[in-house]
């Protein structure tokens, strides 16, 4: 028995077979640096974990580099993007590192300073006096920071400067998650420097004080200033526009989330943060969402304060700092 194609079914066939043989189109492929694992940087494990990025056509690699090493990357041109901060771009541009600032995901620096209760109780420390006299119990103590000259490092040294200390008065010792915690437990070293959720960890046991609160901008002479802020050398977005474009759009879309979408956010800082309790959790989703902006530009302002916490904490001269911010700002992928 003859089988009758209808010429309808034999266009589908060939439309479908055409299709089958035709290959889809390869994703663009990236690389992204970020210097430290923590809730700081929670735009860029949402636009991750909900495939903003591979929505538009891109494959992200992100790699964990400490530090300003995650920076050092993309001058050495190993990663295409880092998300760093203010007064690590603008200290690389004043040296001859021309990078530019694509999107502040974090306006505040995001980095807290955590005092063990048992030394501020000794030290009948008293929590709502002025910074400049709460830095004072800094002196003879020793905080673990995320790297040398990264932004822990930097709001430590200007809090014990706002608080008259000399830089030989308070000791900072490299150290990372989940090292810093065991050490801060055991009572191996005095406190830390670092962000969420490490900071609100400490403080929902009850076994840490907050000497200075990133959440209210503190130290507020120096807020706003960029934080998360995604970055690249500058010249690469003028030949991979198209990069730029989803790389930008995608942790743009993962502030919006944090900003509108609690319930989402708290998913992925559970899936990638499991290890601590929902109410640390909470507590660190809220700290993020006050420092995110509804619009994360980087303006001016936001890198000058940069500059003027790389002065205030011994890193660049005074005279060192740029005269004008507007070369290292790229805020038209940002919509």
């Amino acid at each position: 028995m003859a089988i009758k194609i209808t010429t309808r079914c034999a266009g589908a066939a060939l439309i479908a077979a055409l299709m089958a043989a035709t290959p889809s189109r390869a994703a663009e492929q990236s690389s992204l640096a970020i210097p430290g694992q923590n809730v700081l940087f929670l735009s860029h494990y949402i636009a991750g974990d909900q495939h903003l990025w591979e929505k538009q056509g891109l494959d992200v690699k992100v790699l964990n580099i400490i530090g300003i090493g995650s920076m050092n990357a993309v001058i050495a041109g190993s990663a295409d993007f880092s998300m760093s901060s203010g007064p690590t771009i603008t200290r690389a541009y004043a040296r001859g590192q021309k990078l530019v600032a694509l999107l502040t995901a974090i306006s505040q620096s995001g980095q807290s300073i955590v005092l063990r209760k048992d030394i501020a109780d000794a030290a009948h420390f008293d929590a709502k006096a002025p910074l400049a006299e709460r830095g004072k119990v800094l002196k003879g103590r020793t905080f673990a920071i995320g790297g040398v000259g990264a932004i822990p490092d930097i709001v430590l040294k200007v809090v014990a400067k706002d608080a008259g200390l000399a830089p030989s008065d308070v000791v900072a010792t490299p150290m990372q998650p989940p090292e810093f915690m065991a050490a801060f437990a055991a009572k191996k070293i005095d406190g830390f420097s670092n962000s969420p959720p490490f900071v609100e960890q400490t403080l929902i046991d009850g076994s840490g004080v907050l000497v200075s609160d990133s959440r209210i901008g503190e130290p507020k002479e120096f807020s706003p200033v960029s934080a998360a802020l995604l970055l690249a050398r500058g010249d690469f977005c003028a030949g991979h526009q198209s990069i730029c474009t989803k790389m930008v759009h995608g942790i743009y879309e993962g502030t919006q989330i944090i900003r509108n979408d609690k319930k989402t956010s708290l998913a992925v800082m559970k899936a990638h943060f499991g290890t601590y309790d929902d109410k640390v959790l909470e507590a660190a989703y809220e700290t993020v969402k006050a420092m995110t902006p509804d619009n994360p530009i980087t303006t001016a302002q936001d890198l000058e304060n940069g500059d003027n916490m790389n002065a205030a904490a011994g890193f660049m001269k005074p005279e060192d700092k740029l005269a004008d911010y507007k070369p290292l700002i790229d805020n038209s992928y940002v919509k």
